[in-house]
Parts: structure tokens; C-alpha cells; sequence
């Protein structure tokens, strides 16, 4: 079996070449890396040009996005799975193999899923957290219920994922409507796990770098288009989990509409039900934007000070 690894690859010079190098040193022997510079300004073109290696596939776009990047690799790709890796994010060399013993045990699977580290400085990790799963360590298998072990960490991470290209040919590719890293992988994973079961492996093999440059979550708010979430409003009435999941995820962008004083607020907060959000996210949505931002900005130096604090936990 071959897997295809799709990379977005945007003005990330300073990262792509330990990215590459972490995939190319994957004991998984049987795979090709799908490089799409979505029209990068800074030097990642030519970090990618100075590797050498047969696999590496590097393709060249106008500038239209991270969805848009992700589906042009797939256009491309050659392989029966399709991993996916962020161009500042990295592997572990045992996470192409872990994946495909995940699709070779679980093929009635839609989506498979590795875990992951949380890395913010090179003496700062983090570890997700998932509920409703078995307490032993490692431990593989079918998630019972992906959107409620999904409520405080989410199972399923782009660069430490696989769908299978069939899977992708039928439910869709990366919604390109959403736009700067606004749900477009929150939204492909919601569809794929109403169709199918997602199978996990709680060993980590893939880091989050949110110390890079450039991230999308950084993007101002007003620029990007979200997820609307509203497309799974029929799902969602009879599947409570399903509907908690999504309630979190509107009161996530709810305040950052508020914070950004974006009139898109009105449209995630009027679709929550309070009850799925604990007592912090409910005072934080009744707030005035006045009052919220200091809060903010507070949060963001308790996580300069290495002190993690959530609004939704």
C-alpha cells in the first residue's frame, strides 16, 4: 500500500526543512510527499528544491489558500491513503508505519487518527486530553463515540490523520468556502465520522508546533471565513454528542467575533444551547467586548508564563 502525504506549504521557510526531513525519515518505506507551495514569498521554495529525494513532488500555485493546497495534493497524489502534515509541524519516524497498521486492522474506518504532542517552545509540551476512551497505555482501536471523546482535545489532528482516497472521493475534499484555517479540517472530520467509524492510536507520533510563525490561528479575524457548522443542523437533533461537540466549536468562534467586534457573532451564538457549555464559556458569551478583550490579552500572558488556561473547560 502506498500512502501520499499532502504538505501546504505557505511562507514557511524557517520550518519546511525540519518538516521534510521528519517525513523523510519515516521506517514506512512506501510513500511520496506532495509538496504545494501555495504561493510562498519567503525562502520555502528553495528549502524544498535543496532536498534531494525521489519522493519529494513539489508543485507550484497561485496563492488560494490551505484547503485549496490540500486538495490540489490530492488531485495529485498516487497512494490509497492520504496522510496530511503541516509545513512547520513534524513526525515521529514510526508515524506513516502506525498509520497504515491502523488501515491494515480498521479498514471499516473512514479516518484514522495518531496521537499527538502539543509542542509551544522546545522545553514546553502538551499532551491532549480525550474522554470516554480505555485507560490503558497505548491503546488502539475504534473511538466509541469520536464527538464526545472529541469535547476537550480533538481526536482527530490534520498532521497526525489518514483518510482513505475513496473515503475522500466520496464524502468531498477540504470545504475551500472556508478560508485561513477556519474549521475547513474540523468540517471534513465532522463528515466523515457521521459516516464512518475513526480509529485511534493513543501513541503519540506527531508534534503541533504552535510556537511557528504565520499560523492561521493568528490570521485576523474579520479576514477569514469560518465554518459555519450549520450544515450538520439535521445530524445534530438527534445526536447529542454530535451537538455538544458543534455548541463548543460556536461558542469558539462566538468569541472571537465578539472580541473582534465581528457582527457573525449573532449567527454562532443564537444556535447554542447553554447547557452544553460549562459556567466560564457562558459568562465569557454574556460579556461585552470591552470586558473581554483585557481577559484575553490576560490569558495570553498566563500562556507566555507557561500557565495553560481554557475558556471552554
Amino acid at each position: 500500500m502506498k500512502i501520499s502525504v499532502v504538505i501546504p506549504l505557505f511562507n514557511k521557510g524557517r520550518h519546511i526543512k525540519k518538516t521534510l526531513q521528519s517525513a523523510l525519515a519515516q521506517t514506512f518505506e512506501d510513500f511520496e510527499l506532495i509538496v504545494v507551495n501555495d504561493g510562498s514569498t519567503d525562502e520555502s521554495e528553495s528549502e524544498v528544491l535543496a532536498l534531494t529525494d525521489a519522493r519529494i513532488r513539489y508543485f507550484k500555485t497561485e496563492n488560494q489558500g490551505v484547503s485549496a493546497a490540500r486538495n490540489f495534493g490530492i488531485s495529485k497524489s498516487q497512494g490509497e491513503l492520504i496522510a496530511f502534515l503541516d509545513a512547520d509541524d513534524w513526525w515521529k519516524p514510526w508515524h506513516l508505519q502506525k498509520l497504515s497498521e491502523l488501515f491494515s486492522d480498521f479498514g471499516q474506518a473512514g479516518l484514522f487518527c495518531m496521537n499527538y504532542v502539543r509542542s509551544y517552545s522546545e522545553t514546553k509540551n502538551r499532551v491532549p486530553k480525550f474522554i470516554g476512551l480505555p485507560e490503558e497505555f497505548p491503546w488502539r482501536g475504534i473511538v466509541p463515540d469520536f464527538f464526545h471523546s472529541s469535547y476537550i482535545d480533538r481526536i482527530a489532528w490534520t498532521s497526525a490523520v489518514a483518510v482513505p482516497k475513496k473515503i475522500l472521493d466520496e464524502i468531498g475534499n477540504f470545504d475551500e468556502n472556508i478560508t485561513l484555517g477556519a474549521g475547513e479540517d474540523l468540517d471534513l472530520w465532522i463528515r466523515i465520522a457521521l459516516k464512518y467509524p475513526v480509529a485511534f492510536d493513543s501513541e503519540y507520533s506527531a508534534y503541533h508546533n504552535l510556537s511557528a510563525d504565520n499560523r492561521m490561528s493568528l490570521t485576523q479575524t474579520g479576514h477569514r471565513s469560518f465554518a459555519l457548522l450549520d450544515q450538520f443542523s439535521r445530524e445534530e437533533k438527534n445526536n447529542k454528542s454530535l451537538k455538544r461537540f458543534l455548541d463548543l466549536y460556536r461558542a469558539e468562534f462566538a468569541l472571537k467575533m465578539k472580541l473582534a467586534s465581528d457582527k457573525r457573532y449573532d449567527f454562532y451564538k443564537r444556535n447554542i444551547d447553554s447547557k452544553n457549555l460549562c459556567a466560564k464559556t457562558r459568562l465569557l458569551l454574556a460579556l461585552p467586548g470591552f470586558a473581554l478583550r483585557p481577559i484575553y490579552r490576560f490569558k495570553k500572558f498566563l500562556e507566555s508564563k507557561d500557565v495553560e488556561v481554557s475558556a471552554y473547560h
